[in-house]
């Protein structure tokens, strides 16, 4: 059975990814990974608040976010509490370069975007083998467009691409009024692969306390259609990788996102529950559900729930809603 893959130009033995964690985090965790049979790693992120700490401009990006109301620096974390910081996130990937022999592909959380060309250069010389752009995917400003957002994206994408010979993936959220285009221009532009799609964690109120308060949710198996709808539409319409994140539990969602068109599969929360070896079975129930089905490859599966077929997409997409609305009862 042929499972080998490739995302962002890299070659996969299989199309199962350990996504961004607390397994990450560490060398021990990253090793843990690479023995449960992860085909790659993505450490966790590095936020752009930490590098602006370490290069000591913090005071001014507070003052950005403060305005009038100075207790809003209250909302940000200290330095201290991130659990790991910029010389540290460059030191593990120097260890997990000379300590595995899986790609890894570091993680940066930015939003402004300034201090990303110079330390995607490090990670580069640390021993990264590509880079995922995790940009901060809500816009809260009434007055900025939606054109200067993706804008946003693609001047970024441009500053990374310069700085770094490494491939570059784009961590994305769907909230753009015409995702398809946007994908477009960044494949046009350079990216070598979109993730689909990026998280946002809503606060809850605490009705008692009168106060936000954070909540983390595990992604559950029915969050999966909105990636797989758009990995369906785009299949074989961009040169990028496409690669799908999030609701995977068991092998299921992994099959249904390769048969939508996914190159690679990214996993964290099934890896929390059920711990590192869990690549290992996942891969295994893949690799038995291909067989039954006469599957002898992922690319003799991929794409062929794809819309690449389909003439009218949109059409397709507005008589499946319909239909929806009128077998409910």
């Amino acid at each position: 059975m042929d499972l080998k893959t490739r995302f962002m130009g890299l070659d996969l033995k299989h199309p199962i990814i350990a996504a961004a964690s607390p397994l990450t985090e560490t060398l021990d965790g990253i090793k843990k990974l690479e023995d449960g049979g992860a085909s790659a790693v993505i450490l966790s992120s590095l936020f752009e608040e930490q590098i602006l700490a370490d290069a000591g401009r913090f005071a001014d990006y507070f003052n950005n976010y403060s305005g009038d109301f100075a207790e809003s620096q209250g909302f940000f974390p200290a330095q201290g509490d991130f659990s790991i910081g910029p010389d540290e996130y460059l030191e593990l990937v120097r260890s997990a370069s000379e300590s595995t022999d899986i790609p890894l592909i570091a993680s940066l959380n930015c939003v402004t975007g300034e201090s990303w060309s110079s330390y995607a250069r490090q990670l580069d010389e640390a021993g990264a083998h590509g880079i995922e752009l995790s940009i901060f995917p809500l816009e809260t400003n009434p007055e900025i467009t939606g054109s200067i957002v993706e804008e946003r994206y693609l001047e970024i994408l441009s500053q990374v691409k310069k700085s770094t010979k490494m491939p570059v993936a784009l961590r994305l959220s769907p909230y753009f009024s015409a995702f398809a285009h946007h994908a477009k221009m960044l494949d046009q532009n350079g990216a070598d692969a979109l993730v689909m799609f990026n998280r946002f964690f809503q606060p809850d109120i605490d009705i008692e306390k009168l106060e936000y308060t954070p909540v983390f949710t595990a992604s559950q198996p029915d969050e999966i259609r909105l990636p797989v709808l758009w990995i369906a539409l785009l299949y074989q319409k961009l040169k990028a990788s496409l690669a799908a994140s999030g609701g995977v539990d068991t092998y299921a969602e992994v099959v249904k996102y390769l048969l939508a068109g996914a190159d690679t599969v990214m996993t964290a929360g099934a890896l929390m529950r059920h711990g590192p070896k869990y690549i290992n079975t996942l891969v295994s129930l893949l690799s038995e559900w291909m067989e039954k089905r006469g599957f002898e490859s992922i690319s003799k599966m991929r794409g062929i729930m794809s819309y690449a077929s389909v003439p009218d997409p949109l059409a397709r997409e507005r008589a499946n809603y319909i239909k929806i609305i009128e077998s409910y009862h």
